[in-house]
Parts: C-alpha cells; structure tokens; sequence
C-alpha cells in the first residue's frame, strides 16, 4: 500500500500516520527526516542538501526525490509506505508517479483554518522529554509544567498567530492544487479533521480496509 498523506499544519498528520502505521505495518517516511538523516550520515546526497539549507535555499525537487528513491529501496518499505511532508505541489507527485507509479491513496485531513490556528497557537512542548500539550484540548495538570517529567513547557517560535496565519496560507497555495491533482486520478479521500482523533482514524480505516 503506498498512501501519502496531505494536512495543513496543525491537522494532525501525524497522530494519525502513527495509527495508520502500526494498523497497517507500513514504513514511514518523512522528508525531513529524511534530510536531516542524509546530513548526519554525511552521504553525497546529505552533503549537497546540507549545502542548499546552509545558505537559505529550498532542496530542489530533483535532491528530494533522489532521497526518496533511496529510502523506498529499504526492506521496512516492502510491505508499502506512508508519505508525510512530500509531495507538497504538483510537479512533485508527477515526479513521484514516474519513480514509483500510481499511489494507492492520497488521504487529506480537511479542517477549518480556524480550527487549525486554535490548534497552532495553543500548543506547548516539553523541551525535555517531548511531551505535547493543548492550552485548551489537552492541558498539562500544572500550567506550564510536563505532567511526565517536570519541566517547564515551552511554545514554538512558529506557532504564534500571524506565523500561524502564514503558514496556512502557505499550506493552501502549495497544496490545493495537489488536492484537485489527486482527486482527479481518482486517488483522494478526504477525511473531516475537525473530530477526534479515534474518529479521524476510523474513517481512515474504514476507506483503506479493515
């Protein structure tokens, strides 16, 4: 099964690749993680990407999609694959047609922007352990304080209102067109996001097959 998956930030694309994951027992495969893997081993591909983001640059298409024809390789793949974070237009996912062929789904957690900046700006982290609360959803029992370890929580940089608001519009420019590209091949399905994360998951499941 070879799924990606399309989601503005904040819609909560990976809750939900985590769940298809382990249901599924598919790889995951994220494009920046994939980057900054490829700059750690320090390969030829690490090294060029390095170089393009040293200087503020965008990795081009071609660099991604080098890197993801490698991944794909890897046996944890066998068995399919979940994309997150790429393709993000539409040059990129004929580019993926012609490496892999046809996907099997595009799945495209839908939710309102409002929604989404209630989500973006609410949001804490732990800088320590990595645990990761809502102001409003998902409140740590202490203000300020992770219920695991302790510490003080901390709030992106990014995840203000009018970062927020850039972001979205972002998202919408990119990835719309990505949308139409995979609902007219017939591959798109469209999940509302604004429920719980079971719910979404449900849905999901319900269209790929129990």
């Amino acid at each position: 099964m070879k799924l990606v998956l399309i989601g503005a930030p904040a819609a909560g694309k990976g809750t939900q690749a985590r769940k298809i994951i382990a249901k599924y027992q598919l790889a995951y495969i994220s494009t920046g993680d994939m980057l900054r893997e490829e700059v750690a081993k320090g390969t030829d591909l690490g090294l060029k990407a390095k170089d393009i983001m040293a200087s503020g640059g965008l990795v081009s298409d071609e660099l991604i999609i080098a890197i993801v024809k490698e991944r794909i390789k890897a046996d944890d793949c066998k068995n399919g694959f979940i994309l997150d974070g790429f393709p993000r237009t539409v040059v990129q996912a004929q580019k993926l047609d012609e490496l892999i062929g046809s996907i099997d789904k595009a799945i495209y957690i839908n939710v309102p922007d409002e929604v989404m900046l209630e989500r973006i700006t609410g949001r804490l982290t732990c800088p320590k352990c990595g645990a990761s609360y809502h102001k409003v959803s998902i409140p740590p029992k202490q203000e300020g304080i992770c219920d695991v370890c302790g510490s003080e929580l901390t709030q992106r940089k990014d995840d203000t209102l009018e970062a927020g608001k850039a972001r979205l519009a972002t998202f919408h420019q990119q990835s719309e067109p990505l949308v139409d590209y995979y609902k007219e091949q017939g591959h798109l399905f469209e999940v509302n996001g604004n429920k719980d994360a079971d719910s979404i998951f449900a849905d999901i499941a319900k269209e790929l097959g129990e």
